[in-house]
């Protein structure tokens, strides 16, 4: 962990200027995010980070103070500084529910709600750049990990990507990985929603609960669309970010 946070340090100070707390700031968090440093565990000491970085205590501390901010960290009288126990969702990388989850030690499972095939709708073939008539397959699962509900997906995949609803198992990526069609990019609208009473009960929460909804389209490297997806995620238990650059 020593090695990777000198490394990723380094590199925030040669990729931008900023004063020394922001690129420790930004270090913790791309270790938060990529799953270096998982929930509940704990963080280095600041005299540990001050010593490693050659920083100040007080860097250090204007740091970390800004990770508590945000919701990143949480901080134990007496017993020192850990990360949060929430999922953080980078917009500014193409993963999938259970490559997010799996970094972060925890086990993603899939419960089908649904799975089948049928004639593209007119939403969908728009979506997916479909002709009318052309088939699709399917999904619409309840995603979970550790046994607690997370979000809700429906998914919508070409069956000229995906020929057949039983090639998915528990991930759509591990799918895409096994025949070859691995998205390159994608597009994403997020929208803050209050679950109704059929998506309140199938979460195990409250009617009205605060969620947060995901439309995303993804694309291989031939153009095509390979997947349709709209996401209900529980709003306690998600953060989404994403690294903003001045072109």
């Amino acid at each position: 962990m020593q090695d990777y946070l000198l490394n990723e340090y380094q590199r925030q100070v040669a990729a931008r200027r900023a004063p020394a707390y922001q690129h420790l700031r930004r270090t913790l968090q791309h270790a938060i995010e990529n799953g270096s440093l998982t929930a509940g565990q704990a963080l280095p000491g600041e005299r540990e980070l001050a010593r490693l970085l050659a920083l100040s205590r007080v860097t250090v501390r204007k740091a970390i103070a800004g990770l508590v901010a945000d919701g990143l960290v949480i901080q134990r009288q007496g017993a020192g500084t850990f990360v949060a126990e929430r999922i953080v969702k980078s917009f500014s990388a193409l993963t999938s529910f259970t490559d997010d989850l799996r970094a972060r030690g925890l086990d993603p499972r899939s419960e089908f709600l649904e799975r089948g095939s049928g004639e593209v709708t007119p939403e969908e073939a728009m979506a997916l750049n479909l002709s009318p008539g052309a088939q699709v397959i399917r999904y619409y699962r309840l995603r979970t990990a550790n046994g607690t509900a997370l979000a809700l997906e429906r998914t919508v995949v070409p069956a000229e990507v995906l020929a057949d609803p039983g090639l998915v198992e528990n991930s759509l990526y591990a799918a895409f990985d096994k025949l070859g069609v691995r998205p390159v990019r994608a597009l994403q609208r997020l929208r803050a929603i209050a679950f109704d009473a059929e998506q309140a009960r199938l979460m195990r929460l409250p009617e009205g609960s605060p969620g947060l909804f995901i439309e995303r389209r993804t694309f291989l490297d031939d153009g095509r669309v390979a997947e349709f997806t709209r996401s209900f995620y529980r709003g306690d238990a998600y953060d989404f970010v994403a690294e903003l650059h001045t072109e």
